[in-house]
């Protein structure tokens, strides 16, 4: 019997959220898309992998049978699929947006000439997936806005952070001001990433710096550039950082600085579970020192500006979700003893 490898990573997440709604948003996908494939696996298999009930999913005793052996097998999977890449000489960057790259593209042209017999393919992704192809295993590190949803699942070193502004149609009243405070947008209707995107929707909707009494009033769903675009010039608005006014721009939009909301931050991920991939760590030690500066050693890695390149940055011992006995750090070197 073959069985489709995403019809287990869906299966996973379902046993490990113990809900449909919770691992659709994990999984960045909807709930009734969702069921279906569970349901497909589960006619697959010829048994119930859960009972359903009004407080969520729990496995029956073949739903623990297969979650018990899931794991190691999509582990062993993913390992198989990252080993072909490394004899094919290829290295998968994934990224959502031109301005979050910043100077990678020089950096993968550097490390091309220095290693020609390797291939580097970035990869743009769409709002719908903020974790750039990580989360289903079609590429091997990222170029990420945090937060993203399942970001607790990977290694994540931030790399610098860049203010938040907004996008307006150039006839608003405010298009005329020089600079806006975020209040003053409360009451607009927002243009918003899919439901399924979860914490990294909510910061684009500014959902943290809001009171109680002026709730998201969403005007427009987009996952793409364009039509987020064309969303504003219809007359939402959209919250972007400063570089979109570069990479993204048509007559009738204008961007505006903002008073009042925190900046984006980026940073770089990549899976935790891991063997040793000497070559792609060297990649990404000089996309860290290229777009972002050393965190202070043995400290949590924090929000860090943005510096020239060749910053002689060491990496932090300690980085958000890979604290732990034995861990080999972010770049597979051995984390000293104090």
């Amino acid at each position: 019997m073959d069985v489709d490898t995403r019809l287990l990573r869906y299966f996973a997440a379902v046993a490990e959220e113990g809900s449909l709604t919770g691992a659709a948003r994990r999984l960045f996908v909807s709930q009734p898309a969702l069921t279906k494939q569970i349901r497909r696996l589960e006619d697959d298999l010829g048994v119930r992998l859960f009972a359903r009930s009004r407080s969520g999913m729990a496995l029956t005793e073949a739903g623990c049978e297969l979650a018990s052996r899931v794991p190691a097998l999509l582990d062993g999977w993913d390992e198989a699929v990252r080993a072909t890449g490394r004899a094919a000489r290829v290295l998968r960057l994934g990224f959502l947006d031109a301005g979050a790259l910043g100077a990678v593209p020089e950096v993968v042209a550097e490390f091309r000439r220095a290693r020609p017999e390797w291939r580097v393919e970035l990869r743009q992704f769409d709002w719908s997936d903020p974790s750039a192809g990580l989360a289903r295993g079609e590429v091997d590190a990222a170029v990420v806005r945090l937060p993203f949803p399942g970001q607790e699942s990977f290694a994540v070193r931030e790399l610098f952070a860049e203010e938040r502004g907004v996008l307006l149609p150039a006839r608003h009243p405010l298009a005329i001001r020089e600079t806006v405070d975020f209040r003053e947008l409360w009451d607009e209707p927002f243009v918003a990433a899919g439901a399924g995107t979860g914490t990294w929707r909510d910061h684009w909707l500014g959902a943290e710096e809001r009171d109680d009494e002026h709730p998201v009033r969403v005007g427009a769903v987009t996952s793409r550039p364009d039509e987020w675009l064309g969303a504003v010039a219809g007359g939402c608005v959209a919250l972007a950082p400063a570089s979109a006014a570069r990479f993204h721009s048509r007559p009738d939009v204008v961007f505006r600085p903002v008073h009042g909301l925190s900046p984006s931050r980026v940073g770089l991920a990549r899976p935790r579970r891991r063997r040793d991939e000497a070559v792609l760590d060297e990649l990404l030690l000089a996309v860290s020192r290229r777009l972002g500066g050393g965190a202070s050693e043995g400290s949590d890695v924090g929000v860090r500006p943005r510096t020239g390149g060749g910053v002689n940055a060491r990496f932090p011992h300690r980085v958000h979700g890979c604290v732990g006995p034995g861990y080999p750090g972010w770049y597979g070197h051995r984390r000293s003893r104090r």
